[in-house]
């Protein structure tokens, strides 16, 4: 059963994640829309390399993430409102399918944080999840941000 559920979540994965043209996946917290770098601002999300332990079993976490992400746009187009770049040229921006944020799903559903330390805008969101032990609140984790300096 693992077997087959790994497969099925390495298949998505590899899978050509662009819906259009116009748009592809690149993880949890980041797109491409009509050739455009989009970072979801105000919030992270596990990398995809990032892995987290739950009743002893290795979850990767940052593909979740993506799936997560996959799946909930579906076939729609997100509409995204920028913010501005950050210092490695991505638009910084929040976005939206059917008129919610994809960034408040995200953290709501506890698979990405409010991140601190460039806005406050998702911390009510984050705390719903990890009151509720959803997604990796539910797990052994690292942030993000200490991942990346590992």
């Amino acid at each position: 059963m693992k077997k087959i559920l790994m497969i099925g979540i390495l298949g998505l994965l590899f899978y050509n994640t662009s819906f259009a043209d116009s748009l592809r996946v690149v993880d949890g917290d980041t797109i491409v829309l009509n050739g455009e770098k989009i970072r979801f601002s105000g919030i992270d999300t596990p990398e995809l390399k990032q892995t987290c332990m739950k009743d002893n079993e290795k979850i990767f976490c940052g593909e979740t993430a993506k799936i997560l992400l996959i799946k909930k746009i579906g076939n729609k187009t997100p509409e995204c409102i920028s913010e501005g770049k950050d210092a490695y040229k991505r638009t910084l921006a929040e976005c939206f399918v059917n008129g919610e944020s994809l960034s408040v799903f995200l953290v709501r559903s506890g698979y990405a944080f409010a991140y601190r330390k460039y806005s406050d805008k998702f911390i009510k969101d984050e705390e719903f999840a990890k009151e509720n032990k959803l997604g990796i609140w539910a797990m052994t984790f690292q942030y993000p941000w200490v991942f990346r300096k590992l």
